[in-house]
């Protein structure tokens, strides 16, 4: 059974979905680095959460694995660029608490306008002190939203029921879209100018990281409170003590800080500072999701099926329409893989017909490199470093798509400048099935099997009987067969599956047949 190693806790139910899937489960929780890259030793998958670092060290020395599950959204403890390098898969569970990360930020926006951890802790200590804590309604107050992304989108919506205007920075996002949310989308600068709260909702990386500093801050509206559930690191602490303490900056409410744990810090000493240990994702509906959703992506990934979570995998979410193409896309393109004798065709073009164009098809030009790769690759083709072994290849590929196809529903052609194959899914009664419709400019129908010939020869009487007396005689049986003559070159081409892979021998025979011009063995 694959083992699963998981080193922080996730929800029970997550757990019993990867024991009832058949993986052997280890937890292994609180381990030190050192620990660790013994524990990853022969392990499929790693289950983690914000504590684990997975660095260049732990996927070196997990040869075994194929996937890192991230049981939440961010992934700055892990090292991607290196585990992408390694064709390891990574995943998390982006979804799993947004709802929970947005509720955090608007009870901070609460607390923060109407100073209620303050208020608290002062009646707890027998004071009464009502005028002291004096607050502002949030009713027609500007909140500038940074980073219009899932989080950031549901707090927007949240604000605007409470009566606030909307203004957002994302360069991502479209006008058109932050119309419909009712937000208007301005520069940093401006936002922070017009905005009486603001609030952070932005992913860790290079760009990000200091983005709110001393500089920013200058541009701040007098009396601004900042809410912050993102990430540490993006703003400044030191230059927000310093903001706060000038009297410029009203008040922050933090649930995220520079480095973590974090208990003790010149903010903790200001007033006017509401702060909480990383609490956005803190509710027992999001870490049930977040269990729940990083096995199921986990269990995809072991199967070697695609991951819609996988943040290393250079393809969108698959739709409805591509989705059965998949399996269909890898086999074509280990098809024309295997009609290219001396390594992989050096250029590709994968073209879409009919209600495949304009459906998100990038998955399947990325099925097509795996299947290309896989025939000359040595090593384990995944859909993680498939575009990067293509590459290594010399391998050019493009996409293109028509609205309108003549014959079928939908058709996948992959080509090279001298080969091409075509495939599609057909009805069968009450089934579907996926055939090849075209080898080489000729029509065919024939499904995909694990052994295939390809043979072009002389378009005259005899030669299936040549070929199927040969393959008869070394005891190899013919499962399905098409033939596609084309009477403008006086050849024909026969697609093969057999129940076997025919000899080395066997082919050479075959190859020396009279009107044998050429011949192929298809793995897929």
């Amino acid at each position: 059974m694959p083992r699963v190693l998981v080193t922080e806790q996730i929800a029970p139910s997550g757990i019993e979905a990867l024991q009832a899937a058949g993986h052997e489960v280890d937890v292994q929780s609180g381990l030190s680095p050192e620990q660790l890259l013994e524990a990853v030793r022969g392990a499929a998958a790693l289950i983690i959460r914000s504590a684990t670092l997975v660095t260049e060290e732990v996927l070196d020395v997990g040869t075994d694995l194929v996937v890192v599950g991230r049981a939440g959204i961010g992934l700055d403890n892990v090292d991607v660029a290196a585990a992408t390098a390694r064709g390891i898969m990574v995943v998390n569970a982006p979804q799993s608490n947004v709802l929970s990360a947005a509720e955090q930020a608007m009870a901070l926006l609460l607390a923060q306008a109407r100073n209620l951890p303050q208020a608290h802790a002062s009646l707890k200590s027998g004071k009464w002190e009502r005028s002291k804590f004096e607050g502002v309604e949030l009713a027609g107050k500007t909140l500038g939203v940074i980073g219009l992304g899932r989080v950031g989108a549901l707090v927007a919506q949240r604000a605007l029921a409470f009566g606030m205007r909307l203004v957002a920075y994302d360069p991502f996002v479209s006008e058109e879209r932050a119309r419909h949310m009712g937000v208007e989308l301005l520069g940093l600068e401006e936002l922070m100018e017009l905005s009486d709260f603001v609030s952070v909702h932005l992913p860790k990386n290079a760009s990000t990281m200091g983005l709110i500093d001393a500089k920013l801050l200058v541009h701040a509206k007098v009396g601004q409170r900042i809410i912050n559930t993102a990430r540490g690191g993006i703003i400044v602490e030191t230059d927000l003590v310093e903001a706060i303490t000038s009297g410029h900056i009203q008040g922050a409410g933090l649930d995220v800080f520079a480095t973590e744990p974090c208990t003790d810090s010149p903010l903790f000493g200001l007033d006017s500072v509401v702060v909480a240990p990383h609490l956005g994702a803190s509710t027992k509906e999001a870490q049930e999701k977040a269990g729940v959703t990083i096995a199921e992506q986990v269990q995809l990934a072991l199967a070697g099926a695609f991951v819609p979570f996988a943040v290393n995998v250079a393809a969108e979410e698959v739709s409805d329409v591509a989705r059965p193409f998949m399996a269909l896309a890898e086999q074509l393109g280990s098809f024309l893989s295997c009609l290219h004798d001396g390594g992989p065709p050096r250029e590709i073009e994968v073209h879409f017909q009919g209600e495949l164009a304009g459906a998100g098809t990038s998955i399947l030009t990325l099925c097509v490199l795996k299947g290309v790769c896989s025939v000359h690759s040595d090593q384990s083709v995944s859909y993680v470093n498939a575009p990067q072994l293509a590459e290594s290849f010399g391998i050019i590929w493009a996409e293109t798509a028509t609205i309108v196809s003549p014959e079928f529903v939908s058709v996948i052609t992959v080509r090279s400048p001298t080969h091409s194959v075509s495939g599609t899914i057909a009805t069968v009664g009450a089934r579907t099935e996926a055939r090849i419709v075209s080898v080489d400019g000729h029509t065919v129908d024939i499904p995909p099997a694990a052994n295939m010939l390809v043979v072009r020869n002389d378009d005259r009487p005899g030669m299936i009987g040549l070929v199927g007396t040969e393959l008869g005689r070394a005891d190899v049986s013919i499962c399905s067969m098409a033939v596609g003559p084309s009477p403008a070159t006086g050849t024909a081409l026969m697609v093969l599956s057999c129940d076997r892979t025919p000899s080395d021998d066997v082919l050479a025979r075959l190859r020396e047949g009279d009107g044998i011009h050429e011949l192929y063995r298809v793995e897929l």
